[in-house]
């Protein structure tokens, strides 16, 4: 029998996993791999598409399977392949932004393309996050609904980002789904689709239960995973709509707070 008392460790990237330079800590890799030779899988569940995930699973020497895409896509990062993707109905999509702009007003808009290798649009004012990933600009709003999409992600230029969730939301929570994924990250997704229903197709390929699940994460979009595995770990850094609902708080991503928690689990 495994010491660890979980058999699976479910960690988001973002806020979570990687500090705010995108690095792993030697100290949070060290811990996951006491966790894999004790007997428990770990497992990748990001908002982050495969794309904008892929290269730092390489530098993970991560070979199994992870949730990306806010649970749209299934990974399998061992052998670089898409074993499960959902899209966004366009024309859903298309219908839920002009409603909300109705709402608030014109937003700025950036989509994730689906596939291995989809692109990341972005629409003229849309902030772009920090790092080294490519994004490609659109002018005509017609090349946005050109191909299928995993997400929207939409800014609006005075409304916060709790704001504009819960504004969009209550204006379209019927048509599509929309969640807080990080600063400046609100997204559109399909109707009832949350990293917990990726996880749990995941868990099934790997023969593990719900109840058998640990969690990490850091915003709003890992309440839905926190509601469906055991035990839910917010990280010291987390925002307080996830801190509310979760079975523990840990040291923020900067201090090791995976690690926190899986060293004093492996001690135990």
């Amino acid at each position: 029998m495994s010491p660890f008392p979980y058999r699976l460790v479910a960690t988001d990237l973002d806020g979570t996993l990687l500090r705010a330079d995108e690095s792993v800590s030697d100290r949070t890799r060290d811990a996951l791999a006491a966790v894999t030779a004790a007997g428990a899988a770990h497992i990748v569940v990001t908002g982050r598409a495969v794309p904008w995930t892929r290269h730092i699973l390489d530098d993970l020497g991560y070979e199994g399977i992870a949730v990306c895409g806010q649970g749209a896509q299934v990974y399998h990062a061992g052998e670089h392949r898409l074993l499960t993707s959902l899209t966004l109905d366009r024309q859903l999509a298309g219908l839920a932004l002009s409603k909300i702009e109705a709402e608030v007003g014109p937003l700025a808009v950036a989509a994730s393309r689906d596939g291995l290798d989809g692109e990341v649009l972005m629409g003229p004012g849309y902030r772009a996050q920090g790092g080294p990933l490519p994004y490609v600009p659109y002018e005509d709003p017609a090349e946005l609904w050109s191909a299928p999409l995993t997400k929207l992600y939409i800014q609006h230029p005075e409304l916060g980002d709790d704001a504009l969730t819960r504004l969009a939301r209550e204006t379209v929570g019927g048509l599509v789904d929309v969640v807080m994924a990080g600063p400046g990250i609100v997204e559109i997704l399909p109707l009832g689709l949350s990293k917990a229903t990726g996880l749990s197709l995941a868990a099934r390929r790997l023969g593990v239960k719900a109840a058998e699940t640990i969690a990490f994460g850091d915003m709003p979009n890992d309440i839905p995973m926190f509601g469906w595995a055991a035990h839910g770990v917010a990280m010291g850094n987390a925002h307080e709509e996830l801190r509310a609902v979760a079975d523990e708080v840990t040291a923020s991503n900067e201090e090791d707070g995976i690690a926190v928690v899986l060293e004093r689990l492996l001690s135990a």
